[in-house]
């Protein structure tokens, strides 16, 4: 999902590592060093200076906790931030998934407003190897990026 200067949401499918947005959103795991899908793309696709922000996160407040979010650095990527942002595994929808979540969508919006960001693209959210089913992920995302629209016009 591509969050773009006029306030509007529009869904997209493509290679985020390819989106012209002012920052993409990385479904992160919680070292923040990288792993498989979105992950590994953005930090291969980004390079060098995308991991070692990310250490530098990691060596002042020891990673990313599930539902939180960090930025740094869009590397070589046309975007010129990423957001990384780690999204709950599924496990039934009986431990918290839904709100863990949905706190991907604020806190990596909130950090798009912090730090004055026009544009911002979205993966699909846990919805890989976490496997958190894509439908209700979805609805969770459609809400929370409406909702703080909404909010900060």
């Amino acid at each position: 999902m591509l969050l773009s200067p006029t306030p509007r949401l529009r869904a997209e499918q493509g290679d985020i590592t390819k989106m012209a947005a002012t920052a993409i959103v990385n479904a992160a795991n919680s070292s923040l060093l990288g792993g498989g899908g979105v992950d590994g793309a953005i930090h291969r696709a980004g390079g060098p200076a995308i991991l070692e922000e990310c250490r530098k996160i990691r060596a002042r407040q020891g990673g990313c906790k599930t539902g939180e979010a960090v930025i740094t650095t869009g590397g070589r990527l046309p975007a010129q931030y990423v957001i990384h942002t780690v999204g709950p595994v599924w496990n039934g929808g009986q431990k918290g998934e839904p709100e863990l979540l949905a706190n991907c969508y604020r806190n990596s919006l909130r950090l798009a407003l912090e730090n004055h960001l026009d544009s911002v693209a979205f993966p699909g959210i846990s919805t890989g190897i976490y496997g958190y089913p894509r439908k209700d992920a979805v609805a969770i995302a459609v809400r929370e990026i409406r909702q703080w629209l909404a909010a900060h016009e």
